[in-house]
């Protein structure tokens, strides 16, 4: 680390979980996120504070009026643009140290697989179940940990799924593929403005604490947030055996 990253990042430097090892891993780091709307905003925005060297940001989606409630990347000046690419913007005023990359379009395939392997960690940010299952298979065959994040009206959820970790379950496990789970949107049920920001920022630190190798992490444990009464509930997941995709 140069002098104005030693200065920049000195409040992590003093942890002494983090300290100067931690913080050196963390800038040497790649993230993907997939999705950059109301959790993928707070947590690119964290990470990128944080000093995490290089970001992927990928989302299809533009920016839209409705957005501006919750996803505290973009602006009413960037309304019809690129989600990516207004996250980009505003990541590099935030830290023009960190590069980030905008994917203006939705991955997946061999392109998804691709990013994956070349990430240290990815956040699943998106709002819909093709899209985390298809990051889940990726992570899985790649052994890329995995930061879970949903929320919606008043409820939220995060997970971490990593692969390295023999007992560690995939998404899969929690939500099989095929079990007919029910697709919510906030276009249509709602969404409050803070949950996104609150679980967002706490997928921006699991990620933060896989990469410095701090504190433990969320792996075999779904954490519920009631927004409406503020209480949270701690769920023990364990690997299924029989899993189709990360079962032996």
């Amino acid at each position: 680390m140069n002098d104005e990253q030693l200065l920049r990042y000195s409040r992590h430097i003093l942890l002494d979980e983090i300290g100067i090892e931690g913080q050196t891993r963390i800038i040497g780091a790649h993230a993907l996120i997939i999705g950059a709307g109301g959790l993928g905003s707070p947590a690119a925005l964290y990470l990128a504070s944080a000093g995490i060297g290089r970001i992927t940001l990928a989302d299809g989606d533009t920016v839209d009026l409705t957005n501006l409630q919750r996803q505290i990347l973009h602006t009413q000046a960037r309304i019809g643009q690129s989600k990516a690419v207004s996250g980009q913007t505003a990541l590099t005023r935030i830290n023009p140290q960190v590069v980030v990359e905008a994917i203006g379009e939705r991955l997946d395939g061999e392109r998804l697989e691709a990013r994956v392997a070349d990430a240290d960690v990815v956040i699943d940010c998106c709002d819909n179940f093709a899209t985390r299952y298809a990051v889940n298979r990726a992570c899985v065959r790649q052994r890329t940990p995995l930061v879970s994040g949903a929320a919606i009206r008043f409820s939220g959820q995060l997970s971490v799924f990593d692969s390295r970790c023999e007992n560690s379950p995939c998404y899969h496990c929690l939500f099989p593929e095929g079990d007919d789970a029910e697709e919510t949107r906030c276009a249509v049920m709602g969404i409050f403005a803070p949950l996104t920001g609150i679980i967002g920022a706490m997928q921006a630190a699991e990620a933060l604490k896989i990469i410095s190798g701090a504190g433990q992490v969320a792996i075999g444990r779904l954490l519920l947030l009631d927004g409406l009464t503020m209480e949270w509930r701690s769920v023990k997941l364990g690997k299924d055996p029989q899993c189709a995709v990360c079962g032996s």
